[in-house]
This record gives structure tokens, C-alpha cells and sequence, in this order.
């Protein structure tokens, strides 16, 4: 009898422990997932979740990223699979994947899905999302005390960032182009929300969205004090009909390199880096004479 009573003890135990050790998460698309164990062959479908995982540590757990993953520099040796409208189904699935990562955007996700495949769906466009996403990725990662470190380090890079914006510049409006359709960032993106946390304004007010696409007369409406875009966007701004009336063309304009453009259009761990980014984009415009108008 006592046998009999150790044995149901001990079979109590080891179900508690497989319920503690089980990982149950509920991803931006509305689906819960619960896995054994932590994913260790993982492929990532958008540069933001490739960087977060390296960034939580776990890099040489990705098997495969899409084709716009460059960061860290050690992707770059694991194999492409595509983008977000053309992803390589049959290669994703031929890596024998413990889990996706992608944005809700994929056009693949049901397919892969019908494969079997474990699909996670994540969406950042605010500070917010991004620190939920980070939390959620560290959790799925069995990693969850990474995901503060990581998210400490980006709000001391913002302060530090914002400490150096010109006085001169504080308070004006930037319009930031992210596609020259136009679409840019609002003051409800992420992009805005670090803009915002520079001291900056925004010529694209929250109710529009995060990232509307614009009539390109709104912009030359709004009067932008100060415009930032990729360097071939910028460059092709005083050729777009009625855009010549823009003043703050060219003298109040920042263009970025692809390497820094990449880098301000991604919410994940280098936000903060981004920061740095724009602030030395106004420094520049301070230094140069036209940060006073």
C-alpha cells in the first residue's frame, strides 16, 4: 500500500514538473501556443525578430531568416528564405523548424501552417509592442529574464540620445518618410514615439495611424520644420510634383545611409541605437546653421 502511494506521489511530481517546465503563450495573432520545451531550431521571418533573438542571446538557435536579415553579421551565413510575400515554403519546412517566427503580414503563414508547422505570429508598431514582444520572445526562449536586461539598455540609450537634441530644434515638426508612396511614421509608431521622446513634434498626428499613407499634398500642407528619409528618398523629394514648396528642402533635411536607415525602421533591440541616430541627425542640423529658423 505505502508502494502504491509513493508511486501516485511520485507520478504527481513529475506531471507538476512538466506543467511548470511547459511554455504557454498566446501570439499577436490570437493563438496560443504551449510547448514541452524551449524551440531550438528556429527560423525567423522579419529582421526585428531575427535581431530580438540574437539579442536575447539566442543567434545559434536560428536555422534560417528571411532575405532583409543582416544583423548581427552572423546571419548573413544562414540560409535566406525570402520575404514577407514570397517566402520559400518548401525550404522553410525542409529545415525541420521547432518554431516561426513572423509578422502577421506573411502571406505564408496559413500554408506553413497546414504543413504542421508552428507559426508565431508577432507585431511590434509602438514601444510597447516592442517591449511585449521582447518579454514574449524571452519567455518562448526560456530566457525570460534576458528580455529586461535588453529592454534597460534601450531606455538608457533614448535618455542619453535626448540629452543631446539642440534646444533650438526642441518642439518642431518632423515628417519621416519610411516609403516614398508616401507612407511615413506617425506619432502613434514607434518611430514617433522616439521622436516624441527626443523632444521632438510630429507633422503626422496620432489618429492617422502609425504609419498612414499619405496624399502627397499633406505633406507640403503640413510645413514640416525638419524631413527625414532614406538618402535615394530624399534625393527624389524636390522632383515630386508640388514639393519644391516644401521649405525645409534641402537644408532642414536628414538622409540615411541604408545601413542607418535599416536601422531607424525596425522596432526591436536597436531602438535605442536609433535614438542615436536621429539626435545626431539634429546635431548636425544645429552645427550646420539650421537649427534656428
Amino acid at each position: 500500500m505505502r508502494a502504491r502511494q509513493l508511486l501516485i506521489l511520485l507520478c504527481g511530481l513529475m506531471l507538476s514538473l512538466q506543467a511548470a517546465a511547459e511554455i504557454v503563450l498566446r501570439d499577436d495573432g490570437g493563438t496560443e501556443h504551449r510547448l514541452a520545451a524551449p524551440p531550438q531550431r528556429i527560423v525567423s521571418l522579419l529582421p526585428s525578430l531575427t535581431e530580438t533573438v540574437c539579442a536575447l542571446g539566442a543567434g545559434t538557435r536560428l536555422v534560417g531568416v528571411d532575405r532583409y536579415s543582416n544583423w548581427p553579421a552572423s546571419v548573413s551565413a544562414l540560409p535566406q528564405l525570402g520575404g514577407l510575400e514570397d517566402a520559400q515554403v518548401e525550404r522553410i519546412v525542409s529545415l525541420k523548424p521547432d518554431v516561426i517566427l513572423a509578422a502577421k503580414s506573411a502571406r505564408v503563414i496559413e500554408r506553413l501552417r497546414s504543413l504542421g508547422q508552428r507559426v508565431v505570429i508577432l507585431e511590434s508598431q509602438t514601444h510597447a509592442d516592442v517591449r511585449r514582444t521582447l518579454t514574449l520572445l524571452a519567455r518562448l526562449l526560456g530566457t525570460p529574464g534576458a528580455a529586461e536586461a535588453v529592454w534597460s539598455g534601450i531606455e538608457k540609450d533614448v535618455v542619453a540620445a535626448a540629452s543631446r537634441v539642440p534646444p533650438s530644434l526642441r518642439g518642431q515638426k518632423v515628417y519621416f518618410e519610411v516609403a516614398p508612396d508616401p507612407y511615413a511614421a506617425g506619432a502613434g509608431s514607434f518611430i514617433g514615439e522616439t521622436l516624441a521622446r527626443l523632444g521632438m513634434d510630429n507633422a503626422v498626428p496620432r489618429e492617422l495611424g502609425p504609419f498612414p499613407k499619405l496624399n502627397p499634398e499633406y505633406i507640403v500642407r503640413a510645413q514640416p520644420d525638419v524631413v527625414m528619409a532614406s538618402d535615394r528618398a530624399l534625393r527624389s523629394m524636390p522632383g515630386r510634383p508640388g514639393w519644391q514648396a516644401l521649405r525645409a528642402l534641402p537644408r532642414r533635411a536628414c538622409g540615411f545611409d541604408t545601413a542607418h536607415y535599416e536601422l531607424l525602421i525596425r522596432p526591436g533591440p536597436r531602438m535605442g541605437e536609433a535614438a542615436r541616430a536621429l539626435a545626431d541627425c539634429l546635431v548636425g542640423l544645429e552645427r550646420s546653421g539650421e537649427g534656428v529658423r
